[in-house]
């Protein structure tokens, strides 16, 4: 009987969490300013009086229809801190919730500073007060993030990974910790959008001199909208896409098998992927097309930079000025990954001056490093990148994280804002096999082609220069058989000349001067 009286008279919150549907939550039965909140992940803190045994909530949602959600009520005791009670910002007094907002690029969250616990008819301790231990100061913050399913955008599946997040141990158990902040941090913090992949951003405040926690109200987005016919979570997956992703795709298993055997083809699928990445970038920045337009001018620019490689590489026959350019495509691709790793996480690299300086410096180490070994480093580059164009093109018919390796460094030249986001995506067990995949691929395409090659020259000559030294080598050797044979120009003329006095008439006389 004392438990329960204690559960009763102590601070209670509750969440009410709607699943693409905002709703109202409101103390009263009519929505008042400072006393109601309307999100689609929604809660209120009530504060019991001395002599108070109940507490009601009232949900609705804005146009009157039906909407599937999960209510969870929590109970906290007056040592436990309090979410949200020192807010100044948003519009309830005691403002538990976390606000979120997303683009393209980032997933923004915010939430009011806590204060320490309170018993119940006492006055609550001053918020901007730092001189007293005892203050709100001492407070401790932890971000976390909970991953559902990749791929899986039902309700069953967000409301059973709600429920592993429903309160402080549930998610210190499933979810993954992100940053701790003091309560001089600021309350705002950013994250790598992920369209499609559902995500729960919770926030747990602790009290580390009376070693108490209590939870923010959960939030999940999936970086994209239910409700939007265009760029909607169901229409993710662009018929352009599909098709750009899948040309890429075989392209990349041809050049992972046999691309140095055949240099040519080699070298236009490089300078397509070289120049598609630089004017998409330009043409993203630059204009407000549509993204089905960008991609077809991407690919009729990316197809012009790999013709212009191959064409340069048979005027010039300069080996390594193009190896040099397949090797950056490499050193690009290993510091992505690098930054793809929790190494892209730590604090000295929401920089932008820090992270450019060592990403520009592991791209351009990579060629310089295979300068000793063009061939192996060449076929390297094959099984490498072809390899991972497989990956992003089984990417484009169903959901892998992988796609981020690439598409992070993207967001951070196209939104100078996106430095300071947290990158972090899950991999699940399609990614494990994606890398597996990526990994067979890579490894089998390195090991035949460096055992076809080895009996082979390094790189096949250009044609242009072939002709050249031909041409050169005929006109001062005159011991070459070929020497002493007649001009083109003067052969021409002489089978002219023979076909003429075949058809002449009789009785015409031919001229002496032809």
């Amino acid at each position: 009987m004392l438990v329960l009286v204690k559960l009763f008279v102590l601070s209670t919150s509750t969440k009410i969490l709607s699943i693409h549907r905002l709703c109202v939550l409101c103390i009263g039965q009519i929505p008042l300013y400072g006393s109601s909140v309307t999100a689609a992940d929604a809660g209120l803190l009530s504060t019991l009086t001395l002599s108070q045994t109940t507490v009601s909530w009232f949900l609705k949602t804005p146009d009157g229809s039906s909407a599937a959600g999960v209510g969870v009520i929590l109970p906290y005791t007056s040592a436990d801190p309090v979410p949200g009670a020192c807010n100044q910002e948003f519009p309830l007094e005691i403002d538990p919730n976390i606000y979120l907002q997303y683009n393209l690029f980032e997933t923004t969250i915010t939430f009011a500073p806590a204060n320490i616990g309170y018993g119940r008819g006492e006055s609550p301790p001053a918020c901007d007060v730092d001189t007293d231990s005892s203050t709100r100061w001492r407070l401790v913050y932890e971000l976390y993030q909970y991953f559902l399913p990749e791929g899986d955008l039902s309700e069953q599946s967000l409301i059973s990974s709600l429920e592993r997040a429903a309160n402080v141990q549930n998610m210190q158990d499933n979810g993954r910790k992100v940053v701790s902040l003091s309560s001089h941090d600021r309350t705002q913090f950013s994250f790598s959008s992920l369209p499609g992949q559902g995500v729960i951003f919770s926030v747990i405040v602790r009290d580390p001199v009376l070693n108490t926690s209590a939870s923010y109200i959960p939030v999940h987005t999936y970086a994209c909208s239910f409700n939007s016919t265009l760029d909607g979570c169901s229409d993710l997956g662009r018929v352009s896409s599909k098709v750009f992703f899948t040309v890429m795709g075989l392209a990349g298993l041809f050049v992972c098998f046999v691309g140095h055997r055949f240099f040519k083809c080699e070298l236009f699928c490089m300078g397509f992927c070289f120049m598609a990445f630089i004017f998409f970038v330009l043409i993203t920045t630059t204009t407000t097309l549509e993204y089905d337009i960008r991609l077809a001018l991407t690919a009729l620019m990316g197809v012009v930079g790999g013709v212009a490689m191959v064409m340069s590489w048979w005027r010039f026959g300069s080996v390594m000025a193009c190896v040099l350019v397949v090797g950056l495509i490499l050193g690009f691709l290993i510091s992505s990954i690098a930054f793809f790793t929790p190494l892209g996480d730590i604090p000295i690299f929401h920089n932008d001056v820090v992270f450019w300086v060592v990403f520009a410096c592991i791209m351009v180490f990579v060629p310089l490093f295979f300068i000793r070994w063009p061939r192996e480093g060449n076929i390297i580059t094959c099984g490498v990148v072809g390899g991972y164009a497989v990956v992003l093109a089984v990417n484009a018919y169903t959901y892998t994280s992988l796609s981020y390796i690439t598409l992070d460094v993207l967001k951070r030249l196209l939104n100078h804002n996106f430095s300071r986001a947290f990158i972090s995506v899950p991999l699940q067990d399609i990614d494990f096999i994606m890398i597996t995949v990526w990994v067979v691929l890579g490894v089998s395409g390195i090991v035949m082609q460096l055992y076809r090659e080895k009996s082979r020259p390094f790189f096949p000559p250009s044609p242009y220069v072939m002709w050249k030294q031909e041409r050169e080598r005929r006109k001062t050797n005159v011991l070459d058989p070929s020497h002493h044979k007649p001009s083109l120009s003067a052969r021409i003329l002489g089978r002219i000349r023979q076909l003429t006095q075949r058809t002449e008439p009789a009785g015409e006389t031919t001229p002496l001067l032809f």
